[in-house]
Formats: C-alpha cells, sequence, structure tokens
C-alpha cells in the first residue's frame, strides 16, 4: 500500500467530495466548479475548496478551458477530469495484478512441449530475474554477502505485500501471502508461481548466497529465504 494511494482514499473520506468525484468520473466532458457543486448542493466555494484537494492527491486533473470547446471573451473556468491514478488499497496487501500478468504472459508464450503450469513457472522465472536485473543495476551494491543481500531483498517484499520479518540475520520469513485467497485454491501451481519468481529475483539482484525454500505456514507465504547451505 503506498503512500500515494493512502492521500487518495483518505481525501475520498468525505461524503460530499466523494459524491463529486464519482460524478465527474460519469460525465462525459470535464466539469466546471458550477456544475460539480450543483451536483451535490453546495456553494460554489465549498465546491472549489473539495475539488482542489482532489487533485491535490491525485484523484483529478485541473484545466482551464471553455466547457465544449466554445470560444468565449474573458478568462476560461476551471474544468475538472479524472485522472490516470489507479488506487488499490487491501488489508493485508494483495499482488492479485502481478499473478494474473504472469499467467497470461504464460498463456500468451506457452512453447510446444510445456504444459500450462510449467509455461507460468517459467514465466515467473523471466519475471523475477528481470526485476532483480534491473534492481541491481540501479543500486550497483558490489558483492552481496547474505545479510546484505536479504535486505535489499527485504525492500522489495515490503512493497509487494509479503510483509517480511527478519527472523534471524540470515533468515527472511514471509508474513502474508500477497497471492491469496488463489493460492488456497490451487497451492501448488500459485505457490510453484511465487517460488520460481523470488527464486529469480535473488539470482538476478547477484544474491547468490541466499537460497529460496517452501515452507508453507497456515495464512502466510509459503517462501522462506535464508542463507545457502
Amino acid at each position: 500500500m503506498t503512500d500515494e494511494a493512502v492521500r487518495a482514499v483518505a481525501a475520498l473520506d468525505d461524503e460530499l467530495r466523494r459524491r463529486m468525484y464519482a460524478f465527474i468520473r460519469q460525465s462525459q466532458e470535464p466539469v466546471t466548479r458550477d456544475e460539480a457543486a450543483q451536483s451535490v448542493g453546495i456553494s460554489r466555494k465549498l465546491a472549489a475548496f473539495h475539488l482542489d484537494k482532489l487533485v491535490e492527491v491525485g484523484l483529478l486533473v485541473a484545466t482551464y478551458a471553455q466547457p465544449g470547446g466554445i470560444r468565449k471573451v474573458g478568462r476560461a473556468p476551471k474544468l475538472y477530469q479524472p485522472s490516470d491514478l489507479q488506487v488499490q488499497v487491501s488489508i493485508p496487501p494483495r499482488e492479485h495484478s502481478l499473478l494474473a500478468e504472469i499467467l497470461l504472459d504464460a498463456v500468451r508464450g506457452q512453447r510446444p512441449e510445456e504444459s500450462g503450469p510449467q509455461a507460468a513457472v517459467r514465466v515467473a522465472g523471466d519475471r523475477g530475474r528481470e526485476l532483480g536485473q534491473a534492481e541491481r543495476r540501479r543500486l550497483k551494491p558490489g558483492r552481496l554477502g547474505t545479510e546484505r543481500a536479504l535486505t535489499y531483498v527485504g525492500h522489495m517484499l515490503e512493497r509487494h505485500g509479503f510483509e517480511p520479518s527478519r527472523v534471524a540475520p540470515t533468515r527472511l520469513r514471509l508474513d502474508n501471502c500477497p497471492f491469496h485467497p488463489l493460492a488456497a485454491k490451487d497451492p501448488d501451481l500459485v505457490c510453484g508461481i511465487n517460488h520460481a519468481f523470488l527464486t529469480a529475483y535473488c539470482e538476478g539482484l547477484g544474491a547468490t548466497t541466499v537460497k529460496t525454500a517452501l515452507v508453507p505456514r497456515p495464512g502466510a507465504c509459503c517462501v522462506e529465504l535464508g542463507a545457502t547451505p
């Protein structure tokens, strides 16, 4: 869950703001302050306050133009329309989009000699390796020992909602499964994808002394990371 998502959701806690936002999303054209105010029955001044708050958190975009593109003398009014911001808040965190992307790529790129699950595991490995390599290029960490490698890996795991717990200097336990409840429906497939993704991520990062192991725990992620024996 990002700070951006939390701010956006918090802004919609106000009922008037939420109703104006829904009205603007349903409108076919950008909306003026007067139109937004009228939609919820408040003054133009109060509507402006709420609308600008929605712009501040990234849910709306404001421009100056004449409604419908009509040219008029004088200053153009401020118009509001939805931004491209996509907000998803889940407690505990979920990463269904990542799983869906892996499965979609597997379906599109399945090789003749592969089964569906085999293609999914291969694609998960490719995706994890690419992310790990990109992170290594960004960080330029040099040679990684186990403890420092797990610190870097832990940062990625936090971003993806795994809720890593450092139970020992060279051991990471993952307290949340971001692919639940889909993992419960087909643990062999989803846990296999997860294991392949995390293993390849460590490889791409250059964390050669880190080993990923399948250690299923109820309500938690099936993968544990630790030092290579």
